[in-house]
């Protein structure tokens, strides 16, 4: 019997080392704004609470198509509520469907007060992305796209979008820190994906860490973190301040010598907290960098 799952329980479910990856993408887009003197903090604030609304539904979601499933049978990481039988599969479904319900009505405000009607698709494509992932019959997570999703929906559509609510047109800026956010952020999963190459295929979850294998994937990871260092540097070249993005190099380190050393298992699951934390801190850094050029 599916016992009642306990606040902690619910707020270890929903993830929340995964928030960098919705956090990072709207405060570069701040910066970004910023940079085009048409900041806005309350349409940047609606801009962050879809953003969360959106990862914590997605958290949820996974969660329980994951656990009815079957693929969380013997997963290693953080608890997932439906396979671990902490919470029922109908109380997670719940769970998800509100955040993505709040998601909506949060992002219809920003549609309206913008008058930008279009971004309504925008942000329907979004949530669906963000259900498809592992849900329904032929969910793409498993068929190895979603790095791809990350970069879309939390690079380019989370960066450019805070930009666009607000300016009503986008930067090369913005458009340079939303590669760097996305590649950051695809980082995070796919540290996750390598974590879990071993039950993932297993469970028929054929992730891009499955297709491409060990090997292949620690080569990858080592490819997104360099993304940003070369963003920064052409940002630096046109704005000097934001050269300082170039420290979080040093937050880095740790994750590149565990995947490069060829860590697994439980040993992974630091690497996911200190890319989200560097992605965090680049997206403060290079944001206040931009904001100041304004």
């Amino acid at each position: 019997m599916t016992r009642m799952a306990t606040v902690a329980e619910w707020i270890e479910g929903a993830r929340p080392r995964t928030l960098p990856n919705a956090v990072a993408p709207v405060l570069a887009g701040v910066g970004a704004a910023a940079q085009l003197d048409a900041l806005s903090w309350w349409r940047s604030l609606l801009a962050l609470l879809v953003a969360l609304a959106l990862i914590v539904g997605v958290n949820f979601a996974n969660d329980y198509s994951d656990g009815v499933k079957g693929t969380d049978a013997a997963r290693v990481g953080p608890l997932r509520l439906v396979g671990s039988g902490a919470a029922s599969a109908r109380a997670v479904l719940a769970a998800a469907l509100t955040s993505f319900g709040l998601a909506a009505v949060l992002g219809l405000v920003l549609v309206v007060v913008t008058g930008q009607w279009w971004l309504l698709p925008a942000g329907a494509a979004c949530i669906a992305g963000a259900w498809f992932y592992t849900g329904g019959s032929r969910p793409y997570g498993y068929a190895g796209f979603g790095e791809v999703a990350v970069f879309v929906f939390f690079g380019l559509a989370a960066v450019l979008g805070t930009v666009y609510v607000q300016a009503g047109r986008v930067s090369w800026e913005a458009l340079g820190c939303a590669v760097a956010v996305g590649c950051l952020s695809m980082a995070v999963l796919v540290a996750n994906n390598l974590r879990d190459i071993p039950t993932d295929r297993v469970a028929g979850k054929i992730t891009l860490a499955v297709r491409l294998g060990d090997t292949g994937t620690r080569r990858f990871y080592l490819v997104l973190v360099t993304v940003p260092v070369l963003v920064s540097i052409a940002l630096g070249l046109v704005h000097p301040a934001a050269f300082v993005g170039l420290l979080t190099v040093a937050l880095l380190v740790v994750p590149v010598r565990t995947v490069t050393s060829g860590h697994t298992g439980l040993q992974l699951i630091p690497v996911l907290r200190d890319t989200g934390f560097a992605m965090l801190a680049w997206a403060v850094l290079t944001g206040a960098a931009l904001a100041l050029a304004s």
